[in-house]
């Protein structure tokens, strides 16, 4: 198996895309380690379905912006299976609101759950990786937002543009020391994040027609990307993005 003992953490892991790495990983021999803030009963039917299955996973309740919670998140890796391979800052939120419509409130939700939880959740792994040697992988599931303009979905933007510097720079900083952070940047993926344009038949159809390759991602693609640099077959990849997208940031017909 792919994943054979290696342990991996994923933040907002009960639902969308943070559930199918979940689940992807573990069906590759990874120890996983559930981190959610609502819905506990989500986090139990999903360690049900991964023991099921033959699998190894623990939930643990941590609220991400708060970077004491972050490192008893790592802590619970360490506790339960004796060390961290990868983590995955997977959790994200967005509120479709312009420059002049957002407000404080909105943008400091958006940045806490999007951007302070990846700078702060790679810091607590990279520490740990740090301690125990060795070296490790940080995978940010950032967005094609993060580069590629989205009116009306600012904070969400900015918070992404932020995750791409983190990656970047992070990733120079920590290289030495044998510690990657690579991106993955998803398109348009059919997730309860997108519920509002796959809900309604003429958003859903006009989405598809922009996607080169005429559909919405499943979230188990862009899991199976996870597993693919979880591996260690993209061992020399850090600093960078993997962009998921169907082509979609690529799409323009021109004038």
């Amino acid at each position: 198996m792919l994943l054979d003992g290696t342990t991996i953490v994923v933040t907002g892991g009960n639902s969308g895309i943070g559930e199918q790495i979940c689940l992807a990983a573990a069906a590759e021999g990874a120890n996983i380690v559930i981190d959610y803030v609502v819905h506990p009963e989500a986090t139990d039917a999903l360690i049900a379905k991964i023991e099921q299955a033959g699998g190894k996973a623990v939930g643990v309740e941590a609220d991400i912006t708060k970077a004491d919670d972050l490192h008893r998140m790592v802590q619970t890796a360490v506790d339960t299976y004796g060390r961290l391979d990868v983590l995955v800052n997977n959790a994200g939120v967005e509120d479709r609101k312009s420059l002049l419509e957002e407000t404080e409130e909105g943008y400091d939700r958006v940045m806490a759950i999007n951007m302070k939880s990846a700078f702060f959740g790679s810091q607590a792994a990279a520490k740990q990786f740090v301690a125990q040697g060795g070296g490790g992988l940080i995978l940010n599931i950032s967005s094609v937002h993060e580069d590629w303009p989205m009116p009306g979905n600012l904070a969400y933007c900015v918070a992404k543009g932020g995750m791409r510097m983190l990656a970047r720079s992070g990733g120079v900083e920590l290289g030495p020391r044998g510690i990657r952070m690579v991106n993955i940047a998803p398109g348009a993926v059919d997730t309860p994040i997108n519920t509002a344009t796959t809900s309604d038949a003429d958003k859903l159809k006009q989405l598809d027609a922009a996607i080169p390759l005429g559909r919405l991602a499943e979230p188990k693609e862009i899991a199976e990307v996870v597993v693919f640099l979880a591996s260690g077959k993209a061992g020399y990849m850090t600093s960078t993005t993997v962009t998921v997208d169907g082509g979609i940031s690529q799409g323009s017909v021109g004038l």
